[in-house]
């Protein structure tokens, strides 16, 4: 297609309904054209299909379809403005000089624009109209260019009121003949309506500017967080690796590698969030630019003729839950250390649960879900299995077979972390579910079946219950245990917080929906044990404790 005639005005492709260039642009059956969303609005606030323009109705809503002529007019028309935008400055124009109409030669600039005459007056070509009786009556105004604009092209009379109910500026006898029922307000009064509502626009439009500032500072800091926790881990694995030999300098490489590369993800990250936040800044700015030089003007129908123009806030993105995430190093030196250096391994171990045990969450139990043995303390802290079966609501929550009870607080997203007192219990399973997990009868304690779980069983058997029971060898016997689920990772890992080891993770989750803390007082492989279990000696006597995160110095 012909490329876009640089001398066809921009008015040719502006939408009839915003008075903005054609976005999405769709023509209807009668042939005019629309912008796709204002023409959806503009029908679904009326209770006809009509043509803004001629009117014409449609018996149905039409369908719309895009007009590609104009859809490329407009694109090119778009590129070229952006060009000029690029290349001019950004400080606002000046409202031009008006200038007399009468002078000859070198014209001077106008004192006064005559509303009778249609004509612009210096200074010395204003005396007539100061001295002349006739003269005198003519109606005098700032000088203003287009004169012939502020008149009203029905009545040839001065465009002096502004029509609130069909939001036009009419002449006095407008008001008298053609919108003798509708509310009027002096021009000059609407005018400083409108501009009170650009200073107000323009204030809100500085505040975004202010909140994107403030989001710059934030996502500095964090990586400034970052690098620091960067830092002194690269001095730690350093520390480490100088202890060893060949083989070791050649971890020490790897390690500093691995977490620079997660560094620079994380500085990359922050630099696009800032390139993007500093964009919305700039366009910001060019908006108050245009609002703030509007609001200037002194002139009363330029203003509200061109208000509507500027009457949307460009739609921005809401960076309030926006942050750069800290990466975590989990297993970035465990897996290089295991078996050439226990000691520094542990030292490690103990560093990676610190940051974990950041993302610690006040954990409850749930009274409404609790197996109607289970008997909870004041605080909600420490579940016990009891010698009575209570008389409790029998609600869907409850778990009616297992002696199971949930955690209250729920998680659908982000990370977290808890800890659970097991010392000196012979049987528990400790994990979560998702909020539709089966609550009766027998139940599969799997993946699959919506539970990632760790127990102890019968015999000191340690499993974790991927879809087959997994059986896991352990150095020590756990007396406390960690619980960390990053949820949009897909993560559920399970620590021993007094060695600070990691037991075992289930990988790649697809969690869904919400996951709450589950706790249950037999072992993974013994879900569908009978009630007659608690007559062997398993510790059912010692309960299950919340326990608050000390973090070792």
């Amino acid at each position: 297609m012909a490329a876009a005639n640089p001398h066809q005005s921009e008015d040719q492709f502006l939408c009839s309904i915003c008075l903005d260039v054609f976005t999405h642009p769709v023509t209807i059956p009668c042939g005019h054209n629309f912008c796709k969303t204002c023409i959806s609005e503009h029908w679904n606030t009326k209770d006809q299909y009509l043509c803004p323009l001629c009117k014409k109705a449609f018996n149905t809503k039409p369908e719309l379809y895009v007009n590609t002529f104009i859809s490329e007019i407009v694109s090119q028309f778009r590129d070229r403005a952006q060009q000029e935008a690029s290349s001019s400055s950004e400080q606002p124009e000046s409202e031009p000089e008006v200038l007399c109409d009468i002078c000859t030669g070198t014209k001077l600039t106008a004192l006064k624009s005559c509303m009778d005459c249609l004509v612009s007056y210096c200074e010395a070509h204003l005396e007539p109209h100061l001295t002349a009786p006739r003269l005198k009556r003519h109606q005098l105004m700032d000088p203003v260019e287009n004169l012939e604009d502020r008149m009203c092209t029905k009545h040839e009379k001065p465009l002096e009121l502004f029509c609130q109910t069909d939001q036009t500026c009419v002449c006095m006898l407008c008001s008298v003949l053609d919108h003798v029922t509708h509310k009027f307000v002096p021009l000059k009064d609407e005018y400083e309506g409108k501009k009170a509502e650009l200073e107000e626009k323009d204030a809100k439009i500085q505040q975004m500017i202010k909140k994107r500032r403030l989001k710059i500072q934030e996502i500095e800091h964090s990586v400034h967080l970052s690098k620091d926790a960067a830092d002194r881990e690269i001095a730690e694995g350093v520390r480490v690796f100088t202890a060893l030999k060949e083989s070791a300098e050649r971890g020490q490489a790897e390690l500093i590698n691995t977490i620079q590369k997660k560094q620079e993800t994380t500085e990359k990250q922050a630099e696009a969030f800032i390139q993007e936040l500093e964009q919305e800044i700039s366009e910001l700015m060019k908006r108050s630019a245009k609002v703030e030089q509007l609001s200037r003007s002194k002139d009363h129908l330029h203003l509200i003729q061109r208000v509507r123009s500027l009457s949307y806030t460009p739609l921005a993105k809401d960076w309030t839950r926006v942050n750069v995430r800290q990466p975590l190093y989990e297993g970035t030196v465990v897996a290089q250390l295991k078996e050439t250096l226990r000691a520094e391994m542990k030292k490690l171990n103990e560093i990676e649960l610190k940051k974990i045990q950041q993302y610690e969450v006040d954990v409850t139990l749930d009274p409404d879900t609790a197996y109607p043995q289970l008997i909870l303390s004041k605080d909600r802290k420490q579940v016990r299995y009891g010698d009575v079966t209570r008389n409790v609501p029998k609600t869907p929550k409850r778990f009616s077979y297992v002696p199971s009870v949930l955690g209250k607080q729920s998680f659908s997203s982000g990370r977290f972390y808890y800890e659970v007192q097991v010392k000196g219990r012979t049987e528990w399973t400790l994990g979560v579910t998702r909020d539709l997990s089966k609550r009766k009868g027998e139940i599969t304690l799997s993946p699959q079946k919506g539970f990632w779980t760790l127990g102890l069983t019968k015999g000191n058997k340690y499993e974790a219950l991927e879809e087959d029971s997994l059986l896991l060898s352990l150095e020590s016997h756990p007396e406390k245990i960690g619980v960390f689920v990053d949820y949009d990772k897909g993560l559920v890992s399970f620590y021993d917080v007094d060695s600070a080891a990691l037991i075992y993770s289930f990988r790649d989750c697809s969690f869904m929906r919400k996951l709450y803390p589950y706790f249950c007082f037999v072992g993974c492989g013994d879900s569908d044990d009978d009630d007659d279990s608690d007559d062997d000696d398993d510790g059912d006597s010692v309960p299950l404790v919340i326990s608050p995160v000390y973090v070792k110095l």
